[in-house]
């Protein structure tokens, strides 16, 4: 099986320094190693990337049509106003999760809404970094069906 793409968008760099009361204390590292450590028991590759340009964030989406069984996204910001970035996910052709360490439909009211989600077969929010690890089990759970 190809590999399961992990995309992360702006800001994700950050985590662990911004606001831990909404985005938790793990690193992007740790969410990283945590989702390398359940791909390695769930027997897939996963491939983890982040960016804080939403073009890369597009090209990643293009390569995935061909290189990707699923892709696993947490679009950050992108997520409330890339049409773009939901097209591309469209055009790439793979089951998609769309992960949010917090829960977006809890917060500000823009961020309540997500072009992500119009193309995505789930979206898992609200539960931290363990987010991550439900997305990755959804992921097989679509490229099995």
């Amino acid at each position: 099986m190809k590999a399961i793409f992990i995309l992360g968008g702006p800001n994700l760099n950050m985590l662990g320094k911004r606001d831990p009361a909404v985005y938790g204390t793990a690193t992007l590292a740790d969410l990283e190693a945590m989702c390398r450590a359940r791909a390695a028991e769930l027997g897939v590759a996963v491939d983890f990337r982040q960016t804080n340009h939403e073009g890369t964030l597009i090209e990643w989406c293009h390569e995935a049509r061909e290189a990707a069984a699923a892709i696993i996204i947490n679009a950050g910001g992108y997520s409330h106003t890339s049409i773009a970035l939901m097209d591309a996910l469209e055009i790439a052709a793979v089951p998609v999760v769309e992960v949010h360490l917090s829960n977006i439909h809890a917060r500000e009211e823009f961020r309540r809404h997500s072009y992500v989600s119009l193309v995505a077969k789930e979206m898992i929010c609200g539960k931290g970094a363990q987010g991550y690890l439900e997305a990755l089990e959804a992921a097989l759970k679509y490229l099995r069906q």
